[in-house]
């Protein structure tokens, strides 16, 4: 049966779509994940993938025309497949198709849904799976459910956070309901296409829809509840120490609360416990007051030694082990993984470098100085490294098994920390940016990657990265190459010391420059010149206006 894909919403404020390329041409065969098209948005030009399987019958936006989301973008089904009743409302947007088409028609486009689930969908139910938000995810994790099951979903409204590869990014409905299922729970992850949720009209019955998608090839949704419930008695578990009263009775404590009572010299047997099963905890100690009776009853015994002098009592501190565990966000793993991946694929060196900083220093103020004007530091770096990378191209390069790409635009990463990592937005051209260009951009990028507003497509396609620490006052470091790039630039403080200049010991401006290289790509002296070239636009930066 042949499927109509519509123009998507690939942004949270997209109204509107321009297909920019189309990858594929009628009566081509399309893959579940082939690219179809290039389509430009209110904030970037992205690449749409196919969720479904067949022949491209029929294109319905041509490149460089713009249409509403939800507008027939294109038709696929079977080769030589009668798609004229799916035709006929024309280039109306696909909203307005048949009602008994559509539910069907969006559960397959829109959520990839196995074909066994698909068929099996009661009337208006549509299956929601975890979406592919760039094009190197494999699997995310649910960082937050911002609708709960038994709300009222409406087309546009945000479902979740999904923390991906790259970044967490909002994730909202196509299809208007009610949310009858989660299917994975916040902090859980699992693989693109797993089962996310199921929408519906209110009341209907899905039972069995979680099973049959599992059985067509989905990720089953009861494993992560099944975790929970297998670990849930260990982490209740607590360690306990178990007291016989006078009459012989057993009291629950725990080891903490034992010594502190016996340091305090309280009797347990006096002491309501507030833990499980009437266990006495740490907090029923310190909150303990010993009653009037109690004090009377141990008065006699209290004169009777008040004549032998007390002991020295040694002071033991009555602290307890205290660990936190956090787990582990998607993008830490992905961080983790590929780090560890170049650290240990790529054979690193790393070359050192001094630079003058007085000129750069007196340039940026003369900079500065013109109105609506902000230049940094790092902004006269990632320049003078797009000058640099230009004149040695080499740096700018990429390991292949086969060969060795030499990259000739320079599109420059800034690493940036973030609250769970590191991002790494791209400049693209950085060579064909001005200095100003270069910092509004990277105020910009930074500021939103610091909000979690990035898209994919802003942190791919680097070809260098440049990975600055002096704002914390690190001096010199070395850091990782972020693959596929074949060279990363360390860069320190800014340091007033005495420096000799012209036999004489004069005060100065220096910085440590750190260029890590992989060996495969970049040899010892080509790594050298490019540094030098850097060093002297640096220490001219007048000579980066030529």
């Amino acid at each position: 049966m042949a499927i109509k894909v519509t123009m998507p919403r690939l942004s949270d404020t997209m109204t509107e779509g321009t297909v920019a390329t189309w990858l594929k041409k009628v009566g081509d065969k399309v893959s579940e994940g082939d690219i179809l098209a290039e389509i430009e948005t209110d904030k970037a030009t992205m690449e749409f993938e196919s969720f479904n399987e067949g022949t491209l019958l029929h294109i319905g936006i041509q490149a460089g025309e713009t249409a509403p989301v939800d507008s027939l973008l294109a038709i696929i089904g079977k080769e030589g497949e009668d798609i004229s009743a799916l035709l006929a409302g024309g280039d109306a947007p696909a909203a307005e198709a048949s009602k008994a088409d559509a539910p069907a028609a969006e559960a397959k486009t829109e959520t990839a849904a196995p074909a066994k689930a698909a068929a099996e969908l009661p009337k208006g139910v549509i299956v929601v799976t975890m979406p592919r938000l760039s094009d190197t995810m494999t699997e995310g994790t649910v960082a937050t459910w911002l609708k709960k099951v038994g709300d009222t979903v409406a087309e546009g409204d945000i479902l979740a956070e999904i923390e991906t590869d790259k970044a967490t990014m909002e994730f909202e409905s196509f299809n208007a309901g009610t949310l009858l299922y989660i299917g994975i729970q916040e902090g859980n992850t699992a693989p693109v296409d797993s089962l996310l949720a199921i929408i519906g009209p209110a009341g209907t019955d899905i039972s069995g829809v979680a099973d049959n998608f599992t059985a067509g090839g989905g990720a089953t949704a009861s494993a992560p509840a099944a975790e929970e419930t297998k670990a849930t008695p260990a982490a209740e578990k607590a360690p306990e120490a178990a007291t016989e009263t006078s009459n012989g009775g057993r009291i629950l404590a725990s080891p903490l609360a034992k010594k502190i009572a016996s340091d305090k010299g309280i009797q347990l047997s006096q002491v309501k416990g507030s833990g499980e099963n009437g266990r006495i905890v740490k907090s029923d100690i310190e909150n303990f007051t010993p009653s009037a009776q109690a004090q009377t009853a141990s008065a006699p015994a209290a004169k009777q030694e008040a004549s032998v002098p007390a002991a020295p009592k040694v002071f033991v501190p009555a602290g307890e082990v205290y660990t936190e565990e956090i787990k582990n966000s998607q993008m830490r793993k992905i961080i983790a993984k590929r780090l560890s991946e170049s650290l240990f694929t790529a054979p690193h060196y790393n070359l050192v470098i001094e630079v003058s900083m007085d000129e750069a220093m007196q340039a940026r103020a003369a900079i500065n100085s013109v109105p609506d004007t902000k230049v940094s530091f790092n902004d006269m770096v990632i320049k003078a490294c797009a000058l640099a990378l230009k004149k040695h191209p080499k740096i700018n390069s990429t390991w292949k098994e086969d060969a060795i790409i030499i990259n000739h635009h320079v599109n420059i990463g800034v690493a940036v920390a973030v609250e769970d990592g590191l991002v790494v937005p791209v400049l693209k051209f950085t060579d064909a940016m001005s200095l100003s260009q270069i910092g509004g951009s990277v105020r910009d990028l930074a500021g939103r990657a610091k909000n979690k507003k990035l898209g994919p497509q802003e942190m791919e396609g680097s070809t260098f990265t440049v990975s600055n620490l002096g704002m914390f006052g690190i001096t010199e470091f070395n850091s990782i190459i972020n693959q596929p790039n074949s060279a990363i630039l360390s860069v320190g403080a800014i340091v007033e010391k005495p420096v000799v200049k012209n036999g004489q010991i004069v005060v100065g401006n220096t910085m440590m420059l750190s260029l890590a290289c992989d060996h495969r790509t970049i040899d010892g002296a080509t790594g050298a010149q490019f540094l030098q070239t850097l060093k002297q636009y640096i220490e001219s930066p007048v000579t980066m206006l030529a």
